[in-house]
């Protein structure tokens, strides 16, 4: 049985576009690293850095659950911080995220807490 997916894409640093047929139920994290997009996720996904921030189109922001508590604190290390600003590893592809696009951010900073 073949895993459901949807098309979604990826606008890097340089605003190339990189469409992608993203599985329902992975991350955004997973989906970028699963397709040599260069998000960083330094914490591996576990909520403990902001290297994964993503800044999702105006158009899908309000679409997606909101970010909770423990994200929001994560967030604010981030660099170039937007009002649709994401952590990637917490969007988790659904069906109704067909035509999803994010933006990777200029650049990262790795504030790790370990």
């Amino acid at each position: 049985m073949t895993k459901k997916t949807v098309k979604i894409k990826f606008i890097d640093q340089n605003n190339n576009e990189h469409p992608i047929d993203a599985p329902v139920g992975l991350s955004i994290l997973e989906i970028a690293h699963d397709n040599k997009i260069e998000l960083e996720g330094a914490c591996e996904g576990s909520l403990a850095c902001s290297t994964c921030h993503v800044i999702v189109d105006e158009e899908w922001f309000d679409t997606l659950e909101e970010a909770s508590e423990d994200e929001e604190d994560m967030l604010d290390l981030a660099f170039g911080l937007t009002p649709t600003s994401r952590l990637g590893c917490q969007i988790i592809i659904t069906e109704e995220m067909e035509g999803l696009t994010v933006k990777l951010p200029a650049a990262t900073r790795n504030m790790m807490v370990e």
